[in-house]
C-alpha cells in the first residue's frame, strides 16, 4: 500500500521539507500529523525560498493535496497568515484540507506558555512560546477547543468558559496576570470560522479512501525523533509524537496501511533549545557548521546548536521508528574538512555504550567516542549520481549507512530542489 511516513531522525531541522518536496510530484496527499507552528520547513523552488510553519510542504507541489491532520494543534491566525502569504506569491492553496478534530491554539495558550517559561527561569524547557504545549495539555485534560467547535457558537462558548475557569486562576493568582474574558476569546475565534470553513473535512475518511484507491499518501512529521514526548530526551521535548507511531494517531490511518518509513538525517547534528547534546561543538568547527549550513530556525530564527554526526542517535531512530530508508541531507556542508569526526559510541562513567541510554542522567553525562573519516574538498553541489561524488564523500555516506542500520536512499548535496542524488526509489 503506497503510504509513507517521512520524519526527522535527530532533533528536528534535518531538511524534511526538501525531502517531502522531492516526492511531491509523485505523491497525491501530504499529511502533517503532529506539532504546530513551532516547527518549520524550508523549501527552495528555483530561486524562490519558502518557509512553511503549519502547512505541509506538499502545498508547493501542483496536484498534491495538503492535509493538516487531527494530531496537529492549529493557531488559526498563523494559518490564515501563512495561506495569505503563499497566495500573494501565486501559490494555489485552495486544495488544503484540515481535520475538524484538530485542536486550536488560543490566545490564552500562548499567554500561559510565555509566562510559564519566564517563571521557570533557568529550569525552562526552551519552548517557542507559541502555545503548543498548553494546547496539547488541554487536549489531554479534555478541555481543548477543536476546529469543528468554531461552527457552533454555543459549544464554543461552553468550552472556552470551562477552560478559563482554571486558566484564569493560574494567570491571576500564580503569575499576577489579568484574567482573560470568555467573550473576548469567543469573539476572536468566531472571526476565523468563515475563512476556515471551506477547508475543514473528515480527513481520516478521505485519507483511508485514498489509500484504498491506490493513491500515494505521505505523512510528514514536524520536529524529530529525539523531541518525541515519549521517546525523546525528556523533558526537553515537544508535546506530541513526531515518531512513526504518531502518523497513525495523528491522521486516523492505521499502521497496516504504511509501507515505508523514511528518516531524515543531517550529515551532522543540530538542535534548538535546551537539553543534552553529546556531540555539541562550542568551538570554531561548531560556528563553521552553523554559518555554512545556515543553521537558524525557520520558525524562531534562533541559532541552532551544532555538532558532529551521532550514529548512536541514528541507530535509536531506526529502532523506535522501524525505519526502512534514510535521506541524508546537507552533505555539502561538510566539504572542506580534512577529517570528519563521527560519534560511534558514548563513554559514561568509564563504560563504553553503543545504544542510547534509557536513563536521563546517563545521557546527560555521555561523552562522545569518535572515529575520524577522511574528508573532501571538491564541490559536490553539481553531483547528479552517487558515482559523481568524491570517493571520500561516498565513503562517508556508506559509513553513515552502516552505522545507522538502514540504507541511505537519497543524499542532499545542496539546498536547491534539484540538488539531490536519488540512490533508491522511495515509491
Amino acid at each position: 500500500m503506497p503510504a509513507l511516513v517521512l520524519l526527522g531522525a535527530q532533533w528536528g531541522d534535518e531538511g524534511k521539507g526538501k525531502a517531502t518536496d522531492l516526492l511531491g510530484g509523485s505523491v497525491d496527499y501530504v499529511v502533517r500529523y503532529q506539532g504546530g507552528n513551532n516547527a518549520g520547513h524550508t523549501v527552495v523552488v528555483g530561486d524562490q525560498k519558502y518557509a512553511l510553519h503549519l502547512l505541509p510542504s506538499g502545498i508547493l507541489s501542483p496536484g498534491c493535496v495538503p492535509v493538516i491532520g487531527n494530531g496537529v494543534v492549529v493557531d488559526p491566525s498563523v494559518l490564515l497568515s501563512e495561506l495569505s502569504g503563499l497566495n500573494e506569491r501565486g501559490v494555489d492553496t485552495s486544495g488544503l484540507l484540515i481535520s475538524g478534530n484538530a485542536h486550536l491554539i488560543t490566545p490564552y495558550h500562548t499567554e500561559v506558555d510565555k509566562v510559564t517559561e519566564r517563571f521557570l527561569g533557568q529550569r525552562k524547557i526552551g519552548t517557542t512560546g507559541r502555545g503548543i504545549g498548553p494546547a496539547y495539555a488541554d487536549k489531554i485534560n479534555r478541555t481543548g477547543i477543536r476546529v469543528q467547535d468554531l461552527f457552533d457558537e454555543s459549544i464554543l462558548t461552553q468550552k472556552v468558559e470551562a477552560a478559563l475557569d482554571f486558566k484564569n486562576q493560574v494567570l491571576a493568582k500564580l503569575y499576577n496576570r489579568r484574567a482573560v474574558r470568555t467573550e473576548q476569546i469567543v469573539e476572536e475565534l468566531l472571526g476565523y470560522a468563515d475563512a476556515l470553513r471551506g477547508y475543514v473535512a473528515d480527513t481520516s475518511l478521505i485519507l483511508n479512501d485514498a489509500v484504498e484507491q491506490g493513491k500515494v499518501v505521505l505523512f510528514e512529521g514536524g520536529q524529530g525523533t529525539l523531541l518525541d514526548v515519549d521517546h525523546g530526551t525528556y523533558p526537553f521535548v515537544t508535546s506530541s509524537n513526531p515518531t512513526a507511531g504518531g502518523a497513525c494517531t495523528g491522521s486516523g490511518v492505521g499502521p497496516t496501511k504504511i509501507s515505508r518509513v523514511i528518516g531524515i538525517l543531517k550529515a551532522y547534528t543540530t538542535r534548538v533549545g535546551a537539553g543534552p547534546f553529546p556531540t555539541e561543538l562550542l568551538d570554531a568547527d561548531g560556528e563553521a557548521l552553523r554559518e555554512i549550513g545556515g543553521e537558524r530556525g525557520v520558525t524562531t530564527g534562533r541559532d541552532r546548536r551544532c555538532g558532529w554526526f551521532d550514529a548512536v542517535i541514528a541507530r535509536y531512530a531506526t529502532r523506535v521508528n522501524g525505519l526502512t530508508d534514510f535521506f541524508l541531507t546537507k552533505l555539502d556542508v561538510l566539504t572542506g574538512w580534512e577529517r570528519v569526526p563521527v560519534c560511534v559510541a558514548y563513554e559514561i562513567e568509564g563504560r563504553r555504550v553503543t545504544e542510547l541510554p534509557f536513563s536521563q542522567s546517563d545521557f546527560h553525562h555521555a561523552t562522545p567516542v569518535y572515529e575520524y573519516l577522511p574528508g573532501w574538498s571538491e564541490d559536490i553541489t553539481k553531483a547528479k549520481s552517487f558515482s559523481d561524488l568524491p570517493k571520500n564523500a561516498q565513503g562517508y555516506v556508506k559509513a553513515v549507512e552502516e552505522m545507522s542500520g538502514a540504507p541511505v536512499s537519497a543524499v542532499g548535496v545542496g539546498p536547491g530542489r534539484d540538488e539531490t542524488i536519488q540512490i533508491n526509489s522511495f515509491l
